[in-house]
């Protein structure tokens, strides 16, 4: 077999190893969030060359006129509502096929994480090798910081995949009266900032119980789209104009209070009302998704969305660290974000995030796709491997998508793949 494959053959390939009612507007809503997070960090994070040292600054404390930029980028709601989704019909997936908790649980997390040690394995060893040159410790921290602090959402994540039988069922409106509650006692009454954290779980919680209702068959309809839309529009909206909430719905160095360290209400029903958004998208992603090219997009992304969630800073810090050391600050890159001039530089340097990324991509995608099953076959599509097996349904990692091998009929009429 050659080893490469032409691009339009691998589309054919991918097409034909789609499985029929998979629904390809859940992947599409994956890949989103995973991007909009990894542009949204480009944009609003800035490594400031100051005396020999790299600080973290961002362009939403200097023009705070930008914070609309953290609307669009901010989707980790998305990603849960997503993840919700996934994790309910899996595991109703797996009882079905008489598949025990652990088992079902370690197959969730194994692929989550196995990328996660090279991540930790190489920044530790660089650490070691910056602070062995003379880096300054306040660089490092810089540094370690930016790549390690996104992790916080793998850690919840987990969780509450892990809870699955125990939320699968909850009603959103238990956690948003936590974190409602929470925010009372915080910021009404005077409360112990500590309490804050409490949201982390619930307020994520909210998306992700959503999600699973969605992975029940509820939310089908368009109604609920709307609702979520535009009532938690509505009640974000009433939260920055009259309630003293920022109006970025990301993190801010210097800023009192932050709405995503830890979640807010605000943050938690705008969240909402990006599900909603994602919601009604459902029916026009399918349409566009049913388009051989489009859905090829989105399959390959999947593959590798932990790697480019994973890799995303380092890519950034790579080219920052590289051209300070052979050409010195450059705008967009190493200077204070303090003006539109800085915000145009930075729309430049983003292709140059992304080739580092890809190069980044290259070299660790394989942590995320694990070793393929001896003599495992299997149909991948957006990270998920089908294997057809009489009436059985496994779900998995995989690597068909990537061989670029189509899958076959055997002499009684049922797929395999070869």
């Amino acid at each position: 077999m050659r080893d490469t494959v032409r691009m339009p053959d691998l589309v054919r390939r991918i097409e034909a190893a789609t499985p029929p009612d998979r629904d390809r507007a859940v992947d599409a809503l994956r890949a989103f969030a995973i991007l909009g997070v990894v542009l949204g960090h480009w944009l609003v994070t800035a490594l400031v060359a100051d005396s020999g040292t790299l600080r973290a600054a961002s362009p939403l404390r200097y023009q705070p006129e930008l914070s609309p930029v953290s609307w669009v980028f901010q989707t980790l709601a998305v990603f849960f509502l997503v993840g919700g989704q996934m994790g309910a019909k899996s595991h109703a997936c797996a009882r079905a096929r008489g598949i025990g908790y652990r088992r079902w649980l370690r197959a969730r997390l194994v692929r989550l994480f196995r990328p996660v040690a090279a991540v930790l394995i190489v920044w530790t060893l660089a650490a070691g090798a910056m602070l062995g040159s003379g880096v300054s410790l306040l660089t490092v921290h810089t540094l370690l910081k930016l790549v390690l602090s996104p992790l916080w959402f793998l850690l919840v994540y987990a969780a509450l995949t892990a809870a699955t039988p125990l939320v699968a069922r909850l009603h959103p409106l238990w956690p948003l009266a936590v974190v409602l509650h929470v925010d009372l006692i915080r910021f009404g009454l005077g409360g112990p900032a500590w309490l804050g954290w409490i949201n982390l779980a619930a307020g994520w919680l909210v998306p992700y119980c959503l999600g699973a209702a969605w992975g029940r068959g509820l939310l089908r309809g368009r109604t609920a789209g709307w609702v979520l839309l535009t009532g938690g529009a509505a009640v974000t909206a009433g939260l920055v104009l009259f309630g003293g909430y920022p109006a970025a719905m990301v993190g801010v160095p210097g800023a009192s209070v932050s709405n995503l360290n830890p979640p807010t209400l605000a943050a938690v029903t705008f969240g909402l009302a990006q599900c909603g958004a994602a919601l009604l998208l459902r029916g026009p992603l399918r349409r566009v998704l049913a388009r051989p090219v489009a859905w090829a997009v989105v399959a390959l992304v999947n593959l590798s969305a932990m790697t480019v969630f994973l890799w995303h800073q380092t890519a950034m810090m790579a080219v920052t660290v590289t051209t300070l050391r052979s050409a010195g600050p450059l705008p967009g890159l190493h200077t204070v974000p303090d003006g539109p001039g800085w915000v145009l530089a930075r729309l430049f340097w983003l292709p140059v995030f992304a080739g580092a990324l890809l190069i980044c991509w290259a070299a660790f995608h394989g942590y995320e796709a694990g070793r393929p099953r001896k003599g495992g076959g299997g149909r991948v599509v957006g990270g998920n491997r089908t294997v057809r097996g009489g009436n059985r349904t496994v779900h998995g990692g995989g690597r068909v998508v990537r061989e670029g091998r189509p899958a076959q009929r055997t002499r009684n009429g049922e797929k395999r793949s070869v």
